[in-house]
């Protein structure tokens, strides 16, 4: 009981500037009610489970909360930014752009489609999340999902209007430019992170790459095998071919779900080569583009990963390497915020409702990270401490911190 209370207490000062976010009596309530019954037991997490769960008697408020009040969740959408920044931002962050998909039977969901899922390498009936994720080391923080509407949703306005989609939301925009559009809200509300890793679906697109050019940023972003790059005194050759005869060096360090993965990788610089189909005049004879890296990760069950990354040509391997392996962190994130925290339990039809629902997953998720890094502060300290008690007296310890950085801060991790 006494573990409960503590955990309640520090739920309550992590909730604190959420709800002063909130100007409304009822919805400051109802916000630690629902993260409650995200974090808490239970298999389903959708609102009339947990209602039960919590108090019963607030299903109807709950509901309006996230389903059908008006409201703007804009400041608790800038306030997840700020506390994430505080718990993983840094030069040395990787911001991750993916996707996360949403099953869903039948077709009135909003955003609700046959569409192709790459965790699942198919098509499948199914909501689909652009995925922005805060990474640093080995710890992710999920700071964006943005839902992405088919092209046989933005051509019909009544289903448009039955989901209250809002007017500036109804045109079809790709999944590249909503990516574009979250990180310039990002970027406005002062999230720190020193490169962007871009999953296939974003990196095969040129002006996408080219978006994150223009704004300054270094990126690595996946793309096809068959993408096309250029070499000196070699014709365009597909991203297989370039690094076939390339040097590679194991990486057995690279985190998985059950263990140390091994993986190898390799890299050489070459310049862009973008295929007709996504140059922008098909007319004109092909140009080649900017110096990059092409990087090749290739993992011992056999499966292949490439990379065009426009860092500077000194960039060493090490740190391609570790600034990949942040997509492991955002997958796990993934997997989380739906295996735990339900974000794929929602079972209302609306716009507003699905992104307060994500959003109020997100809220949780950051919490548990805020304690695991706690958590993991208090770890350290108590390290140090028996390690002091138990050195001889008079004997210097090597390992000891310099005094400037004896306080403990967010860990790192390895940087590759």
């Amino acid at each position: 009981m006494q573990r409960a209370t503590e955990w309640d207490e520090h739920q309550q000062v992590w909730l604190a500037p959420f709800l002063a976010a909130l100007r409304h009596k009822a919805r400051r309530r109802m916000l630690p009610l629902y993260v409650s019954g995200l974090i808490g037991p239970g298999e389903r997490k959708s609102m009339q489970p947990m209602a039960s769960r919590l108090a019963a008697g607030d299903y109807d408020q709950l509901h309006h909360f996230v389903a059908a009040g008006l409201w703007d969740e804009a400041p608790l959408e800038a306030e997840l930014l700020v506390q994430a920044d505080k718990l993983v931002g840094g030069g040395d962050a990787v911001l991750v752009i993916g996707d996360t998909a949403l099953p869903k039977k039948g077709k009135h969901s909003v955003g609700v489609a046959a569409q192709y899922v790459p965790a699942l390498g198919k098509s499948a009936n199914c909501q689909t999340l652009v995925s922005l994720a805060l990474v640093r080391g080995d710890v992710p923080v999920t700071v964006a999902l943005r839902l992405f509407l088919p092209e046989n949703w933005a051509s019909h306005p009544d289903r448009l209007e039955r989901a209250g989609v809002p007017a500036a939301c109804r045109a079809h925009r790709t999944k590249p430019a909503i990516a574009l559009a979250e990180l310039d809200r990002l970027l406005a509300g002062g999230v720190r992170f020193g490169c962007v890793l871009a999953h296939p679906g974003y990196g095969l697109s040129a002006s996408f790459r080219r978006g994150l050019t223009e704004r300054g940023l270094a990126w690595v972003a996946g793309i096809s095998r068959h993408e096309k790059v250029q070499a000196p005194d070699l014709p365009p050759l597909s991203a297989e071919a370039m690094l076939a005869e390339a040097e590679a060096r194991d990486d057995s360090r690279h985190g998985g779900r059950k263990g140390p993965l091994q993986v190898r990788f390799a890299a050489v610089r070459v310049r862009t080569a973008d295929s007709l189909s996504q140059r922008e005049d098909k007319r004109q004879p092909h140009v080649p583009g900017d110096d990059v890296w092409l990087i090749g990760e290739h993992r011992a069950s056999g499966e292949r990963r490439y990379f065009l990354a426009n860092l500077p040509p000194e960039t060493d391997l090490r740190t391609l390497a570790r600034i990949i392996r942040a997509r492991e962190a955002a997958e796990q994130a993934d997997r989380q915020l739906k295996d735990e925290l339900g974000l794929d339990h929602f079972e209302g039809r609306s716009w507003s409702g699905l992104h307060r629902h994500a959003l109020m997953t997100m809220i949780a998720f950051a919490f548990l990270q805020s304690r695991h890094l706690a958590q993991a502060g208090q770890a350290r300290k108590r390290r140090r401490s028996a390690a002091a008690t138990n050195r001889p007296p008079g004997r210097p310890d090597s390992h000891a911190a310099p005094a400037s950085s004896a306080a403990p801060g967010p860990p790192h991790g390895g940087d590759g």
